[in-house]
């Protein structure tokens, strides 16, 4: 357990966020597989803080049952009316009995880039220079329009935070700002919360005036540098939500290729905070990878592919695919334009080619569906092949059922395979065969209308058509003709 570890973190997310412009919540809004306010809740867990509080406001019912579903240990506190950054912390602190001993560390949750590491850094330096609370601060290129840190010269303490709108000529120059993340002592801030004014043009409940009590009061204000600017970042409308989905994404694939994995082209390569990867997959332009996705050893994935859910075994190979909930055994193949929906196995080496479809198919070793096919609620053995334009009939308009067909087959093309049916071991079919009945191991099954030729037909039904003068030898069309 981290010796740095926190009473609480308590988690700001009561706010509309309307220049989202959006029905959703603006914590609930997602990158790179999490919402905001979920991304904010994993680097808080890295703390292993005794508790954890989220303060929900707009859209609350909605808020809660998200962070029910991603984190159900968290604890929630409500501010009803959205007064002001102190009094959201205030409800935070009367969920946990008013008053914490120990470090109370504050965060927003629209900052989904804030790391794990940068807030030990800040509980760290927090306890180590004994602060009654230290800001997260970070050094900018541009600082307009954000508060401003000013140190004291000698010690290096926090004098003051200036807001742009009233920073002097000097103030301004400062390229160190607030990030609006703090580490406070619980008791002390329980206190000063308690003497936070509303007399300013909000008429709100300032978190920031915390820090001018307390130093009025004697105690020391310290802070705590960011290594990165950007994780400080706030997230207010769709733009700043892409530029933030755009950063992630690189640090996440900055990280897979350092452990070994080619990504060619990261500009065009997407992936979520949950996917993984093993030594020497291939990543190709165009790819999305989503969800709980894994690509084992050696797995090549792409041009063009979105998996979802989706488990690559080692030496796999998935081009130009569309995949949900999917398995795919070492060293099979798919695509290119295949779709492999919830259920789909696939066993070593099985093939699956282009334009087919599968859905809560098992798929056995070495077996092929290499063509134009729909293959649902089916078991399939070892070493079968599907011919082109196949079709599993699995619905009755009512009912799903389920089709096998056994190891060693060779089925026709243009099959339908009403299910619910058996295809036993080692059975052939004929091309264009509808099999409505279980066939028996070792069997062809044959199941069409036999052919029937009509000669002349064409002379006495088209006299005179280019068909008709083909067939008597007169290869000249009409547009032959003159």
């Amino acid at each position: 357990m981290s010796a740095n570890r926190p009473a609480a973190v308590v988690v700001l997310a009561a706010g509309e966020g309307t220049r989202m412009k959006s029905a959703t919540p603006k914590v609930l809004h997602d990158i790179c597989g999490r919402s905001l306010v979920g991304h904010v809740l994993a680097s808080a867990r890295e703390l292993e803080p005794e508790n954890l509080v989220v303060v929900v406001g707009h859209a609350r019912e909605q808020v809660t049952a998200h962070l029910a579903g991603i984190d159900p240990a968290v604890r929630t506190a409500v501010q009803a009316e959205q007064n002001g950054t102190g009094h959201a912390v205030r409800m935070g602190l009367e969920e946990l009995g008013g008053s914490v001993d120990g470090t109370v560390v504050v965060v927003c949750g629209d900052t989904p880039l804030l790391t794990g590491d940068t807030l030990r850094r800040l509980a760290g330096t927090h306890q180590q220079d004994g602060n009654a609370v230290t800001v997260l601060t970070a050094e900018v290129p541009d600082a307009t329009g954000y508060g401003r840190i000013v140190r004291d010269a000698d010690t290096g303490a926090v004098t003051a935070i200036v807001e742009h709108k009233d920073a002097s000529e000097s103030e301004r120059a400062i390229k160190e700002i607030n990030s609006g993340v703090f580490a406070f002592d619980g008791r002390l801030l329980a206190e000063a919360l308690g003497k936070v004014r509303t007399d300013n043009s909000q008429g709100e409940e300032y978190l920031t005036d915390v820090l001018g009590i307390l130093r009025e009061a004697g105690h020391r204000v310290g802070a705590s540098v960011a290594a990165d600017h950007r994780e400080i970042a706030g997230i207010n409308n769709r733009v700043q939500l892409a530029e933030a989905r755009r950063i992630l994404n690189d640090r996440l694939l900055t990280d897979a290729m350092l452990a070994g994995v080619t990504i060619v082209d990261p500009a065009t390569t997407w992936v979520d905070v949950t996917v993984t990867f093993e030594p020497d997959a291939i990543v190709h332009p165009g790819t999305q990878l989503l969800g709980s996705t894994h690509l084992a050893e050696g797995a090549e994935v792409g041009p063009n592919a979105r998996l979802k859910d989706t488990q690559v075994g080692a030496g796999a190979r998935v081009d130009t695919t569309v995949s949900d909930g999917a398995t795919v055994g070492p060293q099979a193949s798919v695509g290119p334009y295949a779709y492999l929906r919830p259920g789909t196995r696939l066993g070593l080496k099985a093939k699956i080619g282009t334009y087919v479809e599968t859905k809560n198919a098992s798929i056995g070793e070495g077996t092929k569906v290499p063509h134009l096919s729909y293959v649902g609620d089916a078991t399939i053995g070892e070493y079968t092949n599907i011919g082109a334009a196949s079709v599993f009939v699995n619905y009755d308009g009512q009912d799903k059922h389920h089709t096998r067909v056994g190891a060693h087959c060779r089925t026709g093309a243009d099959n339908m395979f009403v299910a619910p049916v058996t295809i036993g071991d080692g059975v052939y079919t004929a091309a264009g065969s509808v099999i409505t009945k279980d066939v028996p191991p070792g069997s062809l099954a044959v199941a069409r209308g036999q052919q029937r030729n009509i000669e002349g037909w064409v002379a006495r039904k088209r006299p005179g058509s280019a068909a008709a003068k083909a067939a008597e030898g007169d290869s000249r069309g009409p547009e032959s003709e003159g």
